[in-house]
């Protein structure tokens, strides 16, 4: 098929592709069609197969002109796709061209077929500006605060949990199991405020009402009609600058010991530690671990932002909805629902789809941007992991998780899953180079907490 074409770059990485066919590619396609439905049809007072082209034409014109102007547009589109090598011309998999003003050409067998389709294609990337990027380092210690903080957690996980004698009353950091419901001025229950088998910490907060400090003194069946007035500034706004009515009644009191932090603790906690300064010492290296790839995260996603403040990208709308999309159903799995059930969840709750992505994962077109920036600079700067570079980063993993190399490996026996290591491989080569190309600095000081505060 004989066909030329010219291409118009629009707005958000989108094309115009106008092609034209030769008149003769069009008649030899209308006659191909008509030959096919003479071939098959069959009408009153005909043999099938033996139907005059004229009938044909008189009784099925419109349709077969039709026909063979979406065969054509088809044929032409994938001749004019598979001859074009560059990615910047074809069409995105997930935006299909679409005729220019959904209107479709004149059929004539007189004249040359023109027609017009819009798409979105891959976006042009460029990075060449580096220019006043400076990347701060926050300056964080792990100190003796942290050590501890990590074995009050591993001692809780630890703790014994037992039942208190009848009689013994709720103290501060037992666990309660109790049910409660709220009153109104009559003394009558307030319909959908009853919960029964709630159980919480004395002392954390972590109840509605927050009640710990009334239900202290209470004992195991003993009910309790408890009024409270809240803050007007309580960050609860069903709560603030009113006064409730809430009847208790404790179902069971715990009390919780905590293992003693020595060797034998150590060694209930992996067979690993021989002694509580083994478990000190892995404790204290994952930390410093966690320390680093969180700095190393803060960096690179400053030099990103920087990097898409400096470079604009124009991404197509539908690459943006794609992601959107993606994203969406990603969520919907890890709230063990579906997509569709988690739109009507959050619509119920007053809130958007897009608000909700952006407030979990963040900005789809951010992301993407960032994501084209490294792709295109990876590609750029052909940086590729060697087999050697790959065994090293299992070393590297064994390390810090206190694994051997072997058990780092079964984990990555999948081939995606070793694929994304090359990948994170690749990223972090990139980035190595990339802080020798920008201004490197050091932050303010941090605690290890805040370091960790607000990320998603």
């Amino acid at each position: 098929m004989k066909v030329t074409k010219e291409i118009s770059r629009l707005e958000n990485s989108a094309v115009k592709l106008t092609a034209t066919i030769s008149k003769e590619d069009v008649v030899s396609g209308y006659n191909k069609n008509i030959s096919k439905y003479a071939k098959n049809v069959q009408l009153p007072g005909f043999r099938k197969g033996h139907v005059p082209v004229k009938v044909l034409e008189q009784k099925y014109g419109d349709s077969l002109k039709q026909e063979v102007l979406a065969d054509l547009i088809d044929e032409s589109l994938n001749q004019i796709f598979a001859e074009e090598e560059s990615k910047d011309i074809r069409p995105l998999p997930y935006d299909q061209p679409r005729l220019d003003g959904d209107k479709l050409p004149e059929f004539s067998l007189e004249n040359d077929l023109t027609f017009s389709v819009v798409y979105d294609v891959f976006p042009s990337v460029e990075v060449k500006d580096f220019s006043k990027i400076e990347v701060k380092e926050p300056q964080v210690e792990v100190g003796d605060k942290e050590l501890e903080e990590e074995l009050k957690a591993i001692q809780d996980r630890n703790a014994s949990v037992i039942d208190k004698k009848d009689g013994e009353p709720v103290e501060k950091d037992n666990i309660v199991k109790i049910d409660y419901k709220e009153l109104d001025d009559a003394g009558n229950t307030v319909a959908g405020s009853e919960r029964e088998g709630f159980v919480f910490t004395v002392g954390s907060g972590e109840n509605i009402y927050k009640i710990d400090n009334e239900i202290i003194g209470m004992k195991k069946d003993e009910t309790k009609e408890i009024v409270k007035t809240y803050d007007a500034k309580d960050e609860n706004e069903d709560l603030a600058g009113k006064t409730k009515k809430i009847s208790v009644t404790v179902k069971f009191i715990k009390t919780r010991t905590l293992p003693a932090l020595d060797d034998e603790l150590a060694q209930d906690v992996s067979e690993k530690y021989k002694t509580l300064d083994d478990l000190k010492k892995d404790i204290q290296k994952g930390l410093e671990s966690a320390k680093n790839k969180k700095i190393e995260e803060m960096k690179s996603q400053s030099l990103l932002e920087q990097l898409v403040e400096k470079n604009p990208i124009s991404l197509p709308k539908s690459m943006v909805k794609a992601e959107t999309e993606s994203r969406w159903r990603m969520m919907a799995q890890q709230f063990q629902t579906t997509p569709e059930q988690l739109e009507k969840i959050v619509a119920s709750s007053g809130d958007s789809k897009e608000n909700v992505i952006s407030n979990w994962i963040g900005d789809p077109e951010k992301m993407l941007k960032s994501r084209l920036i490294v792709d295109t600079l990876i590609r750029e700067k052909n940086i590729s992991v060697s087999p050697e570079e790959v065994e090293a980063e299992f070393s590297k993993l064994a390390e810090e998780s206190g694994s051997t190399v072997e058990e780092v490996k079964e984990r990555y026996k999948d081939a995606r899953a070793k694929e994304y290591l090359i990948d994170e491989i690749k990223e972090k080569k990139l980035f190595d180079d990339l802080y020798k190309q920008v201004k490197v600095s050091k932050g303010d000081k941090v605690s290890f907490a805040d370091l960790f505060k607000n990320s998603r």
